[in-house]
């Protein structure tokens, strides 16, 4: 359902290793909002909810809800850093357009 490359899955470690409380994994989700209507959210995540999709990847565990599978299936996340800003892109082929700073899509 989702990929997260070599540079995404090392961000992530870091993430998790700081976050402030005990973290099982990574949720990933999709909201309303942003400049294309919809907008990815992701944060630590003590364990699975009811209706959650468990993804393993590059030993990282992924919780992502009922509401957002169909927006992220086939995904992959990437971490870049440039020299103007560093974060997460996010290549998804369920997206017909981004918006130009590439957090949210439609």
């Amino acid at each position: 359902m989702i990929t997260l490359t070599e540079n995404a899955v090392a961000a992530v470690k870091i993430a998790l290793s700081r976050a402030d409380e005990p973290a099982e994994g990574l949720r990933i989700a999709v909201e309303t909002g942003g400049c294309a209507g919809l907008k990815y959210m992701m944060g630590p995540e003590s364990g699975p909810r009811e209706g959650d999709a468990i993804i393993e990847t590059g030993g990282i565990t992924l919780f992502v809800d009922l509401g957002s599978q169909p927006h992220v299936n086939g995904m992959t996340v990437d971490f870049v850093t440039r020299l103007e800003s560093s974060g997460f892109v996010f290549d998804n082929p369920n997206a017909a357009e981004m918006c130009a700073c590439g957090k949210s899509f439609a």
